[in-house]
């Protein structure tokens, strides 16, 4: 009677037969896993240290450096609307050890706004996570005499040429915004292009503007103290620091111009291996469940998001028509 043969006896026989095959490339499988990461991680910040991408790249990777055991560098590259720190991401290394985290302007919007642009971020780019929703505030003077958004649109279309709006910026989410406004209402409104939020909230206090969008962490004490009306916020969800201030998109004004907002995420150099795409993002998972992370996103005026990489490709097919379609509204170009 033979005796029966085991699945350990098939398994010797079979790689016996086939010189260690199987049992090699199952070796092999296993060490062709990238062994990430293996050195310090560099996250690039296209713009100025002290801002609120700059507050984000460091709360998170502090956390990211506690989880990985590597040290993660903050490297503030800003200049040129966020093109030179994140076209220094698309050409390095594809290893996962040099990240870039940044804004929709940079990721997305950038290649609308000028010919020229030294990367395209829908191939130069792998997108790891959506770090956190960026929508902004809608704001007046308060002789504006419009409590909601409606209204609002009613005052603009009837005041034609006699109003000016503020940005941080040609191509900013405050200029394509109010251009879409003055456009739609047929308002000939004027826009005033700032170097920064703060000079642009100064002189909406003072007069020099009637309107603008900007975040809520610069608008919000002016709003507390009455110095400014906040009328509406983008996209489809509330502030957690504006809780009582209705979205546009809930007062009944569901133009996706409004309805869209800005985000932080995280990216890296295109060809980035998936395995380290998904250890990065499993972290960043873990690290947006962190109470202090949460607590730094939402006091820096944004909403946590730490979206898987699938999510931030849709969200990203979805909204870049729209922003395309801001920009040609506007006219904005910069080159």
């Amino acid at each position: 009677m033979n005796p029966s043969i085991t699945r350990r006896d098939l398994l010797q026989g079979l790689a016996a037969v086939s010189g260690g095959s199987l049992l090699g490339s199952s070796a092999v499988a296993q060490t062709a896993k990238p062994a990430w990461p293996s050195k310090p991680i560099r996250v690039v910040v296209p713009f100025n240290a002290g801002g609120a991408t700059d507050i984000i790249a460091r709360t998170v990777g502090e956390v990211l450096a506690k989880r990985t055991g590597q040290p993660v560098v903050v490297d503030n590259k800003g200049g040129a609307a966020g093109i030179l720190g994140t076209d220094a991401v698309a050409k390095a290394p594809a290893d996962g050890h040099t990240l870039l985290l940044s804004l929709s302007t940079s990721m997305l919007i950038n290649q609308f706004l000028y010919t020229k642009l030294p990367y395209n971020p829908q191939k130069d780019l792998a997108l790891v996570s959506q770090i956190a929703a960026a929508p902004v505030t809608l704001v007046v003077h308060p002789s504006v005499p419009a409590n909601n958004m409606k209204e609002l649109l009613a005052y603009v279309k009837a005041n034609k040429g006699k109003l000016s709006y503020g940005s941080w910026g040609v191509g900013s989410y405050a200029h394509l915004a109010g251009a879409y406004m003055s456009k739609t209402m047929g308002a000939d409104m004027t826009h005033v292009a700032y170097k920064g939020e703060a000079p642009m909230i100064q002189e909406l206090i003072g007069g020099q503007l009637q309107l603008c969008f900007s975040s809520a962490l610069n608008t919000k004490p002016f709003i507390d103290s009455g110095r400014l009306k906040a009328i509406g916020v983008t996209g489809k969800q509330r502030m957690d620091i504006l809780p009582k201030l209705a979205t546009i998109h809930e007062q009944g004004v569901t133009d996706d111009a409004y309805s869209i907002f800005g985000w932080v995420a995280m990216g890296a150099p295109a060809g980035t291996p998936k395995e380290i795409v998904d250890q990065l993002y499993a972290h960043l998972r873990e690290i947006g469940k962190d109470p202090k992370v949460l607590e730094r996103i939402a006091g820096a005026g944004f909403m946590p998001m730490m979206n898987s990489p699938q999510a931030f490709c849709e969200n990203y097919q979805r909204d870049m028509p729209v922003w395309k379609s801001l920009v040609e509204a506007a006219d904005a170009k910069l080159d």
